[in-house]
């Protein structure tokens, strides 16, 4: 059954699609985006996305550009941005930029910002 409640509060994590990584490294790197972002809100924000039940989208980018050009945006409007950088020791090379987090905010500010972008 659809859950018809409507969510006012969101995170959106954006991925790139240009960097190879599997499924669960992918994973790994959106995990880290969302918990960096979420330390950034302030504690309106966090409470009312706790309260509400937590929504998140995860979406993808296709560049690096496009991760800071997002978080720019976000960042001037007012909403929490994190960007992942990884470590290095697993798949891909140390410092590759591969996640956004941005929230938790209200869902229409997010939607002006990422409304472009395609699901994962």
């Amino acid at each position: 059954m659809p859950d018809l409640r409507e969510f006012k509060w969101k995170q959106c994590l954006v991925v790139r699609a240009d960097v190879k990584m599997s499924c669960g490294k992918k994973c790994a790197q959106i995990a880290h985006a969302a918990i960096g972002a979420y330390e950034k809100a302030d504690k309106l924000a966090r409470k009312a996305w706790l309260d509400e039940g937590q929504k998140k989208v995860v979406l993808k980018a296709s560049t690096e550009r496009q991760l800071f050009e997002l978080k720019t945006i976000a960042e001037r409007a007012g909403i929490p941005a994190s960007i992942i950088q990884d470590a290095g020791m697993t798949e891909i090379p140390p410092g590759t930029v591969t996640a956004l987090g941005l929230g938790p905010a209200r869902a229409e500010d997010l939607d002006r910002i990422t409304g472009d972008l395609s699901l994962l």
